[in-house]
């Protein structure tokens, strides 16, 4: 309930946010922080993990109906993952940006499972949402979902202008690839 209610003001104000200001959010007197938390660095590295924890995103995924158009369900996917990941990047820039340095040897802080178990857990979840349209795909869902993730996580570089592609677009490339149709212009 705490780490809940100080989410929203950890990405708004970052390390700046007051334990007074988590306190009211929360409907808790300030001491009840402190009687949970040994102090403020101690809460703010429960809001990173908090953060990053797939736990959110890998319901959005359930809860994606099997009965939609493949398309669709990626779509969807995408636009759940992205979410997810702006989610975590606001949280960690807030706090980077204001000074919170998180101890990289604190193993006992860290989200359930890691970074690995989070990735094989998404991966599973794209898996099964592809896997209704095995006998439609060139390659097995595993490889499928191995390169929608890859396109998802990659950012276009700051130069080209590009202000990236949106998660339909993205699905439209892997589905249907980049060229057109013979004798079409492009």
């Amino acid at each position: 309930m705490i780490v809940a209610a100080a989410l929203p003001l950890v990405a708004d104000h970052g390390a700046a946010v007051t334990t007074s200001q988590i306190a009211r959010a929360a409907g808790i007197g300030e001491g009840t922080i402190f009687r949970v938390f040994t102090d403020k660095d101690e809460l703010l590295d429960a809001c990173l993990v908090e953060a990053m924890n797939p736990g959110h995103v890998l319901r959005e995924l359930a809860s994606i109906s099997l009965d939609e158009p493949l398309a669709d369900r990626l779509t969807q996917a995408a636009e759940a993952l992205r979410a997810h990941l702006g989610r975590m990047g606001t949280v960690i820039g807030a706090l980077h940006g204001t000074g919170h340095r998180r101890e990289r040897g604190s193993g006992e802080r860290q989200a359930p499972g890691g970074r690995e178990a989070s990735m094989k857990a998404t991966h599973e979840a794209i898996v099964e949402l592809i896997e209704p349209d095995r006998a439609s795909l060139r390659l097995e869902p595993g490889k499928v979902a191995s390169v929608f993730l890859g396109m998802l996580f990659t950012r276009p570089l700051p130069a080209s202008g590009d202000l990236g592609s949106s998660p339909g677009e993205l699905v439209d490339i892997l589905l249907h690839g980049i060229l057109g149709a013979p004798g079409s212009a492009a």
